[in-house]
């Protein structure tokens, strides 16, 4: 999904696109989501962009998207990039000193 969103349009109220923007991506991820898992892939992950403008769009966390397009509206923005791919993900084991390391954390608290 590669899109860009405007927040300025004649006749609408600006809060509802920066929502139905929300609703479009959300419902892009959940539908990607659902598709069957090909062979030796563990989940759907995404690479994401975002920016002002396609040319200006930088790569970015998917967890992060959300707060980027709600601090894009606070400061004004007429628009927003916003790019969307998946991708197969693939989950890695962790080092044994790695959990070690969290269960030592874990008798501290």
């Amino acid at each position: 999904m590669r899109k860009t969103y405007l927040l300025n349009i004649e006749g609408k109220n600006r809060d509802r696109l920066l929502d139905a923007s929300k609703h479009d991506i959300r419902k892009y991820v959940k539908r990607e989501r659902s598709r069957p898992l090909p062979t030796g892939v563990d989940f759907w992950d995404f690479d994401c962009k975002f920016g002002h403008s396609e040319a200006t769009a930088a790569v970015v966390h998917f967890a992060t998207l959300m707060g980027l397009i709600d601090t894009a509206a606070k400061e004004g923005a007429e628009q927003f990039y916003v790019e969307v791919v998946t991708k197969h993900g693939h989950r890695a084991a962790r080092p044994a000193n790695a959990q070690e390391t969290a269960d030592a954390e874990d008798d501290f608290e």
